[in-house]
């Protein structure tokens, strides 16, 4: 099918199975692997466009249930789209909107057609279908568009409905193909079902990537799974797919599930966790998540991170030289605290990905993951996460060695 995409490898780790590459979409190039900040209702919570754009972001998230609700198709079309809706000129993905009916609504039931729930604005039937999710993201406007897909947690026992769900996806993406008015300005993401079924996961790989989307999206995780058993989909399907696309593991932030996804062969991933725990006073470093609400850093008066560049951290140069002692004493009762603790998580899991990107063009990503472990683990080997620890050994990075 059309794309609207360019995708150039940059590098490969000699190791493991991570790549380097750049995205080049409608609203301009983007850096793999990189992490997507998510702006639900078209505005990150806690950050004005410019604020996101000054992290570095170039690539976030919309809701595409929330925005076909508020302010709807109609005024969407009006505007002109989500980027001048939300003031912004990079570039944008939208979720198909499945997903929320899903995890949401508990009143919501699945049928060939399409998503039938209840309105959670006045309890009215509601129909959501491929048709309807890519009309909306046409007119949401969005450089990469995502298909509807039929989403069960992975942790379900009901074998037969996840079956089910694996191949009504694939039925759904070919309608969604067919619905998509865009294909020269979006670029419409497959979505692999299957939940922990390694041979359903194979099966459906092979059925999406002959559908021949512009990149692929593993989705249907993240949902409670244990993360070896994480791991093993991720790089069961990574394997399975076409080297010159993008992979996008779908809900997934935790700097640690980062850097080991990256191991995997993933390249683009996407949560709220970043912007929800600085809402409850909590800093994501190098060394681990600080809540800063606690007692210990009432007289504290270092910046959040050392050496961290954000606009928080940072001193002269238009930074703003905050202490922790600062966000403890507003954090609970001013929402400046949670703005200025966005911004520096936002900046940290994009810092992140550059460096993890770095590293695997300099060919030194596996010691890379090893002082990640280190900073993160105070250096303590029988604290690192055996799931972790494993998964990076199917790859050959041994995190126990010296």
């Amino acid at each position: 099918m059309p794309s609207a995409l360019k995708y150039e490898l940059v590098a490969r780790c000699s190791t493991t199975k991570a790549r380097a590459a750049i995205l080049t979409l409608p609203h301009g190039p983007v850096q793999l692997p990189l992490f997507m900040p998510v702006a639900t209702q078209a505005s990150l919570k806690g950050l004005t466009p410019q604020q996101l754009e000054e992290t570095g972001c170039r690539l976030c998230l919309n809701n595409t249930y929330h925005l076909g609700l508020k302010p709807g198709q109609e005024v969407l079309e009006k505007l002109g789209g989500a980027h001048k809706l939300q003031g912004w000129n990079h570039n944008i993905l939208t979720d198909s909107g499945g997903f929320q009916m899903v995890s949401l609504l508990k009143l919501a039931n699945v049928t060939e057609e399409g998503v039938r729930f209840l309105s959670p604005h006045d309890g009215t039937p509601m129909l959501l279908t491929p048709e309807h999710s890519i009309s909306l993201q046409n007119t949401i406007g969005s450089d990469i568009i995502m298909q509807l897909d039929d989403v069960i947690v992975t942790t379900s026992p009901d074998m037969e409905r996840m079956r089910e769900a694996m191949e009504r996806s694939v039925r759904w993406l070919d309608r969604c193909i067919a619905a998509h008015k865009n294909p020269t300005k979006q670029n419409l993401f497959c979505i692999i079902q299957g939940g922990l079924d390694l041979e359903l996961r194979a099966r459906c790989c092979k059925e999406m990537v002959a559908r021949g989307t512009p990149g692929i999206a593993i989705g249907g995780l993240s949902g409670g799974e244990a993360k070896a058993d994480y791991c093993r989909v991720v790089s069961t399907c990574t394997s399975l797919l076409p080297e010159m696309k993008p992979r996008y593991v779908m809900g997934i932030g935790y700097p640690e599930d980062l850097v080991v996804s990256v191991a995997l062969g993933a390249d683009m991933f996407d949560c709220v966790w970043p912007t929800r725990t600085a809402r409850f006073g909590n800093a994501i470093t190098k060394y681990g998540v600080l809540n800063l609400r606690h007692a210990r850093y009432a007289n504290d008066f270092g910046p959040i991170e050392e050496g961290c560049g954000c606009v928080c951290c940072r001193e002269g140069e238009g930074g703003l030289g905050v202490t922790k002692a600062f966000i403890h004493h507003i954090a609970a009762k001013e929402t400046v605290g949670a703005h200025l603790l966005t911004m520096h998580n936002v900046h940290y899991q994009l810092a992140l990905m550059r460096s993890v990107r770095d590293s695997i063009i300099e060919d030194r990503f596996p010691a890379f993951l090893k002082q990640f472990f280190a900073d993160r683990h105070d250096g303590d080997k029988t604290k690192y996460p055996d799931w972790a620890v494993e998964a990076l050994r199917t790859v050959g990075v041994d995190l126990m060695e010296p």
